[in-house]
């Protein structure tokens, strides 16, 4: 359906999935991802072509519907007929026929049974079931759960997302009935990834409880790795502030991180799995070891099962 190699989609991320990391990932057989976030259209479109020189592979861009340039980056995506667009935060179904009409496959990101029948219903290509180990905004339910529940549900091919980043990860979610994985906090290790250094290296140092859900309140959970900023926010968590104080203290925090560097008051958002992500790796190299990997450990089941 995508034309790719490995059954392999690198999770969009704001201010992570820049034209480097998208073009390394899809020159090493995946699909490459650009993660749109709140930015405006012409930086959208500098990145789009910018991926384009850099790779003639297809690549994506994941567009956040509750963006208020949403509807003026639909339409040059349209215009720059790139591969696949992923949506987020809402049913992307309103673009489906300018998107369809471009050739543009269209995947959304889903985290309960109901909005993957709904958006199917809508005529979307695939679904991203996207567990709640993942970094950013998550949901309720478990990569474990969410995925088997939605490939049940739906007739389209479902990618799992959340907790996946080595061949372990993407052997299981496709013996739960997934037809690949899209991974994240892994790629934001990436040699390609342009993120600030010193957040590599805090993903890198990360244990298997440094993380923390944050803004639950607000009816926007987000997973990010534990600092000064997440002690803050929970602190209005426990006095229950209101909603406009979250918004407030969120303001900028992701970019303040990931560009900057301030891995004390910036939002690092990364998944459960960061405790597993041991080093700096090229992009092409991440690729072939979860799929080396993934290939093994199915062979070796395969080889056990008696008849």
């Amino acid at each position: 359906m995508l034309g790719i190699e490995h059954p392999v989609l690198q999770g969009g991320m704001a201010w992570v999935s820049t034209a480097e990391l998208v073009a390394a990932v899809s020159e090493g057989g995946g699909l490459g991802i650009i993660g749109s976030g709140q930015a405006p259209p012409e930086w959208v479109r500098e990145q789009v072509r910018k991926t384009k020189a850099l790779t003639g592979k297809p690549f994506g861009v994941n567009v956040m519907l509750l963006s208020p340039h949403a509807e003026d980056i639909m339409q040059l995506l349209a215009e720059e007929r790139v591969a696949v667009v992923t949506t987020g935060a809402g049913n992307p179904g309103k673009y489906l026929p300018l998107l369809h009409g471009a050739g543009i496959r269209v995947i959304p990101v889903v985290s309960s049974v109901a909005l993957a029948k709904r958006l199917v219903r809508s005529g979307v290509d695939a679904l991203i079931a996207e567990g709640m180990e993942s970094g950013g905004h998550v949901g309720e339910l478990t990569t474990m759960a969410l995925v088997p529940q939605v490939v049940e549900a739906v007739e389209v091919p479902v990618i799992a997302a959340g907790g996946i980043c080595d061949g372990r990860g993407m052997a299981a979610a496709l013996m739960l009935g997934a037809e690949g994985v899209q991974i994240g906090t892994r790629f934001i290790s990436a040699e390609e990834c342009t993120v600030h250094p010193q957040v590599k290296e805090m993903i890198i140092k990360a244990k298997d409880r440094d993380t923390i859900v944050t803004g639950r309140p607000t009816g926007h959970p987000v997973r990010v790795l534990k600092n000064k900023l997440a002690r803050q926010f929970m602190e209005l968590e426990d006095s229950c502030a209101p909603a406009e104080e979250f918004e407030r203290l969120g303001v900028g925090r992701l970019k303040l991180a990931m560009v900057d560097g301030d891995i004390a008051m910036g939002s690092v958002m990364a998944g459960q799995v960061s405790a597993m992500v041991r080093r700096v790796q090229p992009a092409r190299e991440i690729i072939n070891d979860v799929v080396t990997e993934a290939e093994k450990i199915i062979k070796n089941i395969c080889s056990k099962v008696v008849v």
